[in-house]
Order: C-alpha cells, then sequence, then structure tokens
C-alpha cells in the first residue's frame, strides 16, 4: 500500500475541531501519517471547488469532502474523517481493513435522529446512509471512483453524493460502527466501545450548551494535552 493519506474535514467557524481531531489520531497512531485538513479557501483557489453555498450544509466540507480522489490523483488508500472526529484507536487498525474489492468502506449506519436540529441550529436532515459519508476509507485507485471528478462534486445534488450515487451497493465496503460512534445514538456497552467519537450533534468546543454532553470530558482532556 502507498503511503497512507489522512484528508480532515475543516471549518473556518470551528478550528480547534480539526486541530483536535488531528492530534487525537497522532497520539494513538504506532506510525507516522500525512494529513492533510480540507479547506475551503484552498479548494476555491485551487479552482477545483466552486460550488456555491450550501443552504442545507451544517459545515463548510459538506462537498468538498468528496474531492479526495481527486486529491490523491486517483492513487491509493486514503482516509477521510469529519472535524468533530476524537480517535480513541490506532487509524492503523483501520487502514488494515481496506479490501481491494471495495470503492469506499464506512460504517453503514442506520442513523434516524429524533431532533430537528443539529449543532449550531443548523436543520437535521433526515435521510438513507446518513452519516455513511462522515468517515470513507477511499480506494482512490478503483475504477468507479474515476468519476468522483471536481466537475461531479461541484454539480450533482447533496442526495447524490452522500449515498454514494456513483457506485453499485456492492462496491460500498462496510466497518463497525465503533470507527464511527455517533454519540447519543450508540451506547456502552451494549453497542461495543468506541474507537473514534464522532460529535456529530456538537461537541464542547461549541460553548458551555455542549459541556454536558456525553463524551465531552474525553474531549477536554484531550484539548488539554494539546495546550500543553
Amino acid at each position: 500500500m502507498n503511503e497512507k493519506k489522512i484528508y480532515i474535514g475543516y471549518d473556518s467557524k470551528e478550528p480547534i475541531a480539526s486541530d483536535i481531531c488531528e492530534f487525537s489520531i497522532n497520539k494513538n497512531s504506532s506510525e507516522t501519517f500525512n494529513i492533510n485538513h480540507i479547506k475551503l479557501k484552498e479548494v476555491k483557489e485551487k479552482n477545483i471547488y466552486w460550488r456555491d453555498t450550501d443552504k442545507l450544509g451544517s459545515t463548510e466540507f459538506t462537498f468538498t469532502r468528496f474531492l479526495v480522489p481527486y486529491l490523491q490523483n486517483y492513487n491509493g488508500w486514503a482516509l477521510f474523517c469529519d472535524s468533530d472526529f476524537l480517535w480513541l484507536d490506532d487509524i492503523k487498525k483501520l487502514f488494515s481493513l481496506a479490501d481491494d474489492k471495495y470503492a469506499i468502506m464506512c460504517v453503514h449506519h442506520d442513523y434516524k435522529p429524533k431532533n430537528t436540529k443539529k449543532k449550531l441550529l443548523s436543520s437535521q436532515q433526515i435521510y438513507p446512509r446518513k452519516n455513511w459519508s462522515s468517515l470513507v476509507l477511499w480506494n482512490c485507485s478503483h475504477p468507479s471512483n474515476k468519476k468522483v471528478t471536481p466537475d461531479l462534486v461541484n454539480t450533482e445534488t447533496g442526495k447524490y453524493m452522500h449515498r454514494f450515487g456513483w457506485l453499485k451497493d456492492e462496491e460500498i465496503g462496510k466497518i463497525s460502527h465503533e470507527w464511527n460512534w455517533l454519540i447519543g445514538w450508540y451506547k456502552e456497552p451494549e453497542d461495543g466501545k468506541p474507537k473514534a467519537l464522532h460529535f456529530t450533534e456538537g461537541g464542547p468546543w461549541l460553548g458551555k450548551d455542549f459541556q454536558d454532553k456525553e463524551y465531552a470530558k474525553k474531549w477536554n482532556e484531550y484539548l488539554r494535552l494539546f495546550k500543553n
């Protein structure tokens, strides 16, 4: 396998989330990874992203996440995760699951939140394969992913992109939900133990209203280590 690259979604309104995500990866990794933050300003300056602001999107990387195969020159395996992840286990173990027969691998959530608002009061959209695209192991060399060009990313609907509309069902491999532990949806111990926490409905970096949320103390522990 070529050099393992990791891409983290980046939102200029929440830069500390991306920083702690990267810090937690490095803190728990047994090897060094090439970690990149997908910044909206940068991909626009490179003229590979030109979509208008998505009114339904809760982050700046709602669509830019799908540029990973292009950024990889359609070569090798790469991982994308949202910025609101906190990694608790060695990400090398996740890369070891990569199977060349799949175009992508992700957690096949059956996530149907009951609340109508997400973090920062953005609208909560309910749709099939919700949160599947928040953590994706990309087989960038797979022929089907050659379809994921900047033109596609900039013109297709959110429904098409987030449901991986360019892929056949059998091209989407499955990863354990422990690698994308949706806080508030999965519970310990009945659902296992998280390897990567996903603060999909908002985390402690958003202010005092989020300090009492589940796993907030764990995130704050990493914040203190990061600052020291």
